[in-house]
Parts: structure tokens; C-alpha cells; sequence
């Protein structure tokens, strides 16, 4: 893998299942992402793609080919270490929130630190964190008291605690109303942007996937490379919403779902 390189993947293939009921979820999947690259996968549900970000997550692992990540070889790599590697230097948001009740916002936004090897972070980079989302103010709160928006602009805070040098996000917007969504997905354009975190974001939604550089489909567990233009247009044209527009700022108070 070379210096420019953030992940590499060569024919990968995942499969549930064993005999009549055997699902082959992912077919020889190959490509590169290199540093820095804002990457959208879409396709339709069952097509693969959320398989495929757990696989670059370390979460799943794949049943033949070959990962590296981050200059890290999946197949050398112990449960254990590819854990520590998730925890410093990945950063997951997911559809669902995945927020402890009974944690303010801070607390759930500090939680990584508990298994870092830098234990002493402390709440200033948690309230920094929150207030790159526009959440500060909120950060004594627990999540009963939050929006749909609010919780999933928490959650963005939590994966950028630890600054990762990679961002995954599986339907970052599939909870949140449209201009919500909007606003999330320019807030990670503009990290991509300002702080050149590789960012791949996983949905079914070529309106979402507009934002990104670079756009590939996945379609029965196959890769189909997408052409850029023409999706970010048809995106634009389905939706004003989502078209691509300059980035707002870091610290701008993100519109909260109802």
C-alpha cells in the first residue's frame, strides 16, 4: 500500500449462510481509496454496500481476499488489534444513533477515550467536538431530551473524538427529515474539505451521494464504477436540497430534526 493509499481491497468475498440457504453477499470486490477522497457508495438495499463498510471498519471480515487499511493488513491483524485500530483511527456514524441513555451528550461524545491509549482525553476536546456540530450548549443533556437531528449530530461528534484519519457512515441521513440531512451532509464535505479525513458514505440515495468526489454502485454484490457528473445532476435535479453547495462552517448550528 502506498503513502497515498488508505485502503486497499482486492476480490473480496463475503457469504451467509451454508448449503441451499448460502447467500454470496459480496463478489469480487476490488478498488482503492486514497487519502483524503470523499467516496459514496449506493445501491439498492441487499446490494452489499453496508457488508462492505464493516468489512473497511474491522466489524466483519471477509471470507477471501485481501484488506488493508490505514497500512494495516486485515489477515495479520488480531481481533484485539483491529479493535484498537477502530477505537484511535475510524470513525463510524450509523442510521441509528447507537446513544447510551443514561450519558449526557458529553458523556457519550467522551466514551471512545475510555478505550484509547491517550485515557487522559478530556471534556475540552469532547465540548470541542460538540461545538463543531453545533451541540455546546446542549452538551448536559441526555439523548431523551434531543431531536432526531440532535442525536445523530452527537453521534458525528463521538466518531470525531478521537480524530480519525477515516469516516464511515452507513445512511447517515436515513433518520433525519431533508434539510437536516442537507446540512449533515455539508458539514462532512467540509471536513473532508478543511481537514482532509477520508470520508465513504454508504446509501441508497444518489441525492446524498452528490456531495461526494467520487460515487461507485454496487449492484448484487458487484462494484459498478458511477460517473460523478451525471449522478450529482440527476441528484440536484430529484432534489434541490442535496445539490452540491458551498460548505458551511464547522461550527455552524446545524437545523435540528422536528
Amino acid at each position: 500500500m502506498s503513502d497515498e493509499q488508505v485502503i486497499k481491497l482486492r476480490d473480496l468475498s463475503k457469504a451467509y449462510g451454508a448449503g441451499p440457504g448460502r447467500t454470496e453477499v459480496l463478489r469480487g470486490v476490488s478498488f482503492d481509496v486514497a487519502r483524503g477522497e470523499f467516496l459514496a457508495l449506493v445501491g439498492e438495499s441487499g446490494s452489499g454496500k453496508s457488508t462492505l463498510l464493516n468489512i473497511i471498519g474491522g466489524l466483519d471480515r471477509a471470507d477471501r481476499g485481501q484488506v488493508e487499511v490505514l497500512g494495516h493488513d486485515y489477515a495479520r491483524e488480531s481481533d484485539a488489534r483491529l479493535a484498537r485500530l477502530r477505537n484511535d483511527d475510524i470513525g463510524f456514524v450509523f442510521q441509528s444513533f447507537n446513544l447510551l441513555d443514561h450519558l449526557t451528550c458529553l458523556g457519550n461524545v467522551m466514551l471512545p477515550a475510555s478505550f484509547s491509549r491517550e485515557h487522559n482525553l478530556g471534556e475540552a476536546r469532547g465540548l470541542e467536538a460538540l461545538r463543531r456540530v453545533g451541540m455546546s450548549d446542549l452538551a448536559r443533556r441526555k439523548p431523551a431530551e434531543l431531536s432526531g437531528g440532535q442525536k445523530q449530530r452527537v453521534a458525528i461528534a463521538r466518531a470525531l473524538f478521537c480524530r480519525p484519519r477515516l469516516l464511515l457512515c452507513d445512511e447517515p441521513t436515513g433518520n433525519l427529515d431533508t434539510k437536516t440531512g442537507g446540512e449533515v451532509i455539508d458539514f462532512f464535505r467540509e471536513l473532508n474539505q478543511r481537514d482532509g479525513v477520508t470520508l465513504i458514505i454508504v446509501t441508497h440515495e444518489h441525492r446524498v451521494s452528490s456531495a461526494a468526489k467520487r460515487i461507485i454502485t454496487m449492484r448484487d454484490g458487484a462494484l459498478v464504477e458511477g460517473d460523478h457528473a451525471e449522478m450529482a445532476a440527476d441528484a440536484a435535479d430529484e432534489d434541490p436540497a442535496y445539490a452540491t453547495t458551498d460548505p458551511v462552517p464547522a461550527d455552524a448550528d446545524l437545523e435540528a430534526a422536528p
